[in-house]
């Protein structure tokens, strides 16, 4: 919940580009992997008196025959968060003769043989976890809360394009007929914030003069179009195509402010500069992409590097890049200094897969700026900046159909996934272990999905609200789905394994991250 850095240790040098780190039970002592097979110990106040014990304890057992001890010392008190640490993590500098820089790995075994039996019954919790974990399987819509967004369309078509607006109190889609719809949540009794919640159904808003949000469709299909969207940071303005020329919309009158970037080629991304919003990213039909500042009307510049339509763009501040991801499954980094490419790469298929990847590619920034959620029918996955891919995960087990969406939620300690039989997985951002799955009955009536294959193309995510999404549907049904107020979270975190994981902040989420995806098929 804080994105500033709390305190910093000098580790005196000796340590590789990525070392491992553990915390002891208590949190008092930190072990790191340093240089040369060897660890270093960072110890807080109590645990440079835990380290004293133990050195005295192992001074008084070289004197003699150990003597009988009836009674063990207290158990430390955890650290809490980080406004109760009563100092910050440290070196132990009180006995430098006795805390070296770094350890021999091979000298660790007999340094303390009496902790010995401290290993064993954490060895056995953790597997006692993992054999007692059970993934939150939701069938019945007794088990959250679910609401429909009333609808007064007689022959509803696919949601193609859906977000909440930054502020969280309304929702705004776009179907595959080019229309767009914007629920807002009322003040009331029941609902004295306005906020959005699936305990309320929202308004379908609508201007004065009845007047339809619609973009140009250039005498085109809207349903063969690749549809895109993107809202202004303040909710004012949203810029959204339909296969036909990109439209500027005033969200409070519904108006048509301008229009530009006629076809062809289409455009099938949008994504607003981070520090300038009149400075548009513009994925095209033809693969490219077009920097555009819509003050002056001028394309500054253009990018080439995809072989195939551009189905993703996000920035992210803190690198200074651009990144794109196309219908060619190619990830590529872009300046944003002198849009010059930086490093390209092609996702990769499941081992046993042959050939190339191709479609619709979908990438999202992490809230911490350096990881980015990678999304194809065939997987999800987590790369760096660097694109190296950290973790992946293929559809299998409880999850088995292709995946048509998936978004960090706005902590980024969550991903959410729609598939194509209905289904929604939630899964741990950092590992992208699945902690829970949301089949289709538990939040669309039987009714409505019988007989029919129904399922999320849409999933978005509340920008304030962790645990609460909203998905659009390809019947043209939007819901919202959240957990009940007595377990107000997606089912309980799966065991950790023994690897360590690239650490991902939950911090604020970015502006940049609230564009939702738009299906993969």
């Amino acid at each position: 919940d804080n994105t500033n850095i709390l305190t910093t240790t000098d580790c005196e040098g000796g340590l590789p580009a990525s070392p491992r780190l553990r915390f002891n039970r208590e949190g008092s002592l930190l072990a790191v992997t340093a240089n040369d097979n060897g660890i270093k110990i960072l110890a807080n106040t109590d645990g440079q008196r835990l380290l004293r014990m133990l050195e005295s304890r192992s001074f008084e057992g070289s004197r003699g025959p150990p003597q009988q001890i009836n009674t063990k010392p207290p158990l430390l008190n955890n650290l809490g968060s980080a406004s109760n640490v009563s100092s910050p993590i440290a070196v132990n500098s009180e006995r430098p003769d006795r805390m070296l820089p770094a350890v021999s790995m091979s000298g660790l075994a007999p340094m303390d043989v009496s902790r010995t039996p401290d290993v064993k019954p954490r060895i056995t919790d953790e597997s006692e976890k993992l054999k007692t974990w059970k993934l939150a399987d939701i069938v019945d819509s007794g088990h959250l809360r679910a609401r429909r967004c009333p609808d007064t369309a007689s022959s509803p078509t696919k949601v193609v394009r859906l977000l909440y607006t930054n502020s969280g109190v309304a929702l705004l889609s776009l179907g595959s007929n080019a229309v767009h719809k914007l629920w807002k949540w009322q003040r009331s009794d029941r609902n004295p914030n306005g906020k959005s919640t699936a305990s309320i159904s929202p308004h379908l808003w609508q201007p004065a003069n009845g007047i339809l949000m619609t973009n140009d469709t250039s005498d085109g299909n809207p349903e063969e179009a690749t549809a895109c969207i993107a809202l202004s940071k303040n909710d004012s303005y949203v810029m959204s195509a339909s296969g036909g020329k990109v439209s500027l919309f005033n969200m409070m009158t519904f108006k048509v402010m301008t229009t530009f970037m006629a076809p062809p080629p289409a455009a099938t991304f949008l994504a607003f500069h981070p520090q300038d919003n009149n400075i548009i990213a513009i994925g095209m039909e033809d693969s490219t992409i077009q920097i555009y500042n819509v003050r002056v009307d001028e394309v500054k510049s253009k990018l080439k590097g995809h072989q195939k339509k551009i189905t993703g763009l996000a920035f992210s501040q803190s690198m200074n890049v651009l990144v794109s991801s196309g219908a060619d499954a190619q990830l590529c980094v872009w300046s944003i200094d002198g849009w010059e490419k930086k490093k390209s790469k092609y996702i990769q298929p499941l081992a046993n897969r042959s050939g190339a990847l191709v479609g619709d590619t979908r990438v999202q920034v992490h809230n911490d700026q350096t990881h980015l959620l990678v999304v194809h029918e065939s997987q999800l996955a987590i790369y760096d900046g660097n694109l190296e891919c950290s973790r992946s995960w293929y559809p299998r087990d409880a999850l088995p159909a292709p995946v048509s969406s998936a978004i960090y939620s706005c902590d980024g300690l969550l991903v959410y996934a729609g598939f194509c039989d209905g289904a929604i997985g939630v899964f741990e951002a950092e590992s992208l272990r699945l902690r829970c799955r949301i089949a289709l009955s538990a939040y669309v009536p039987p009714s409505i999905s019988s007989g029919a294959s129904v399922y999320p193309m849409v999933v978005a995510a509340h920008p304030l609200e962790p645990n609460q999404i909203a998905v659009g549907m390809s019947d043209g049904a939007v819901h919202v789905v959240e957990p009940l107020d007595a377990d107000p979270k997606w089912g309980v975190a799966p065991p950790q394994d023994n690897g360590a994981h690239p650490p991902m902040s939950s911090a604020p989420a970015a502006s940049n991250n609230q564009a939702s995806d738009q299906p993969m098929r």
